[in-house]
């Protein structure tokens, strides 16, 4: 962010000596004004700079004599910025009866800002026109700060139509982490009053998607969606598992970290020292929880076949969200210190009352943190067509050969490695998990009665959870 001071001689001599850049220009003399007001503009729509009259290109400070008429020529250059800015200016006596003037402004709170009916931007030291694509969606960013999606009355939606129980988790829940004043009322319009999702009789679109009732949401907001599916290999080609769930953002979090439970492996090890088998998840939940609150916050509500999307593969898992990176946010900037603007500010502060989020700006680089921490790549981040995915990828993965290019023989060998660094086994789908893509469900099935028979592998209890070990008293021949 660009700062300002009160100019000094010895701070203009410092200026010059850095050159010109993305915020400082140096301009000759006032009769190069109209350029100096399109590089303000410029600085408006992006960091701020400052402007220097009285200083050469090379960055010779000459300064010039200046009176009330170049003051008011200068001022009514400004005037055509729209909408309207007011930078700082200033002059310092340099020699003489000659001073350098100086233009100051930090970024506009407005943007985009055009002079004369044209927009500008800063390239290095140059000052260009901004593209239409660009100052769209400057201007798309300033109305979504006023009307929003969120904000817009939920036509058709009244106080019965919301999940109280949930409501009142959340105002306790706030209540508790002293992110929320203890409400005077428990009445569920004060409660939502309280959250900023009721102003006067009105409810707002985002106390439906916080709060809706699944079958009000199913066919009033059908983008209050999660679809969750677990491919075989690394492509869509094949499912073994694909669902869908309506319903409010508590509850798609819920449903979303209960299909993560059930469907990713468990990554066992053994420290020096223990006995007991350390059972970690294949991903950090805290990073995966991080990236499914980010969706569900940052999304596009108001794209009406949008979603929230979770998909596993066997080399990775994708948590996607309908819409685009907003307020010069890019994929990079996400895993540095950066400013928290969220789309649905309404819906983020919530789920930060609810502790779903610890604390602004925050979440990319705790994901980031947490998949260094559990030894795992940094995860991607990914801005395209309309939809930001979030990958997570892990080191255990290894290709495996096609089913034609493994017998029996070696696909029980494979299952008794496995099954040998595990001490309390572990269940088919696991196993099947661990062996990727080339493997059927069907065949591991078989190789596991193989060693049954064989003697060399057991089962530990019946049903859909049975878990398998090796038999380290089985004494036979593979």
């Amino acid at each position: 962010m660009w700062e300002h001071s009160p100019v000094t001689i010895d701070g203009i001599s410092a200026l010059t000596q850095t050159g010109e850049s993305e915020t400082l220009e140096f301009k000759e003399t006032t009769g190069m004004r109209r350029e100096a007001a399109r590089t303000v503009c410029a600085f408006l729509n992006q960091r701020g700079g400052q402007v220097l009259f009285g200083v050469t290109r090379a960055g010779v400070v000459a300064g010039q004599q200046v009176s009330e008429r170049t003051i008011e020529e200068l001022s009514a250059e400004l005037r055509q910025i729209d909408p309207p800015a007011f930078p700082e200016i200033e002059w310092v006596r340099v020699d003489g009866d000659r001073e350098v003037i100086v233009f100051s402004t930090g970024q506009g709170t407005s943007r985009p800002y055009t002079y004369r009916g044209s927009a500008y931007r800063r390239v290095g030291n140059t000052t260009l026109a901004m593209s239409a694509d660009e100052y769209n969606r400057m201007l798309f960013e300033r109305m979504h700060s006023e009307q929003r999606w969120e904000n817009q009355p939920a036509i058709g939606w009244s106080v019965e139509d919301l999940d109280m129980a949930e409501i009142r988790r959340t105002v306790a829940e706030a209540v508790r982490r002293g992110r929320l004043e203890e409400p005077l009322s428990r009445e569920s319009t004060e409660l939502l009053r309280g959250l900023g999702l009721l102003r006067g009789s009105v409810l707002f679109r985002a106390a439906a998607v916080l709060f809706g009732n699944a079958e009000h949401l199913g066919s009033e907001m059908p983008q209050c969606l999660l679809r969750v599916a677990r491919f075989r290999g690394l492509d869509k080609m094949e499912f073994l598992d694909n669902r869908q769930f309506n319903g409010n953002a508590f509850t798609l979090l819920a449903n979303a970290e209960r299909f993560l439970r059930d469907s990713l492996p468990i990554a066992g090890r053994f420290e020096e020292g223990r006995f007991d088998r350390i059972d970690e998840p294949l991903y950090p939940p805290l990073a995966t929880r991080e990236a499914l609150a980010n969706a569900l916050c940052h999304r596009d509500y108001s794209i009406g076949g949008g979603s929230v999307g979770v998909a596993i593969y066997d080399d990775r898992l994708e948590v996607t969200s309908s819409g685009s990176l907003h307020f010069g946010l890019t994929p990079e900037k996400l895993f540095t210190p950066h400013e928290s603007r969220p789309w649905n500010p309404l819906i983020a502060r919530t789920f930060y009352r609810r502790g779903v989020i610890e604390k602004w700006g925050s979440g990319t680089l705790k994901m980031a943190e947490q998949a260094s921490t559990a030894g795992l790549p940094i995860p991607e981040i990914e801005d395209d067509s309309g939809c930001v995915t979030v990958r997570f990828r892990h080191r255990r993965f290894v290709p495996q050969p096609s089913s034609r290019e493994i017998g029996p023989a070696q696909r029980r060998e494979e299952v008794l490695a496995l099954l040998d660094g595990v001490e309390d086994g572990l269940t088919r789908r696991e196993i099947h998990a661990h062996l990727g893509s080339g493997v059927s469900e069907r065949q591991v099935r078989r190789a596991l009665e193989e060693l049954r028979d064989k003697g060399l592998a057991v089962p530990t209890n019946r049903g859909p959870l049975t878990r398998w070990r090796r038999d380290r008293g089985a004494i036979g021949a593979r």
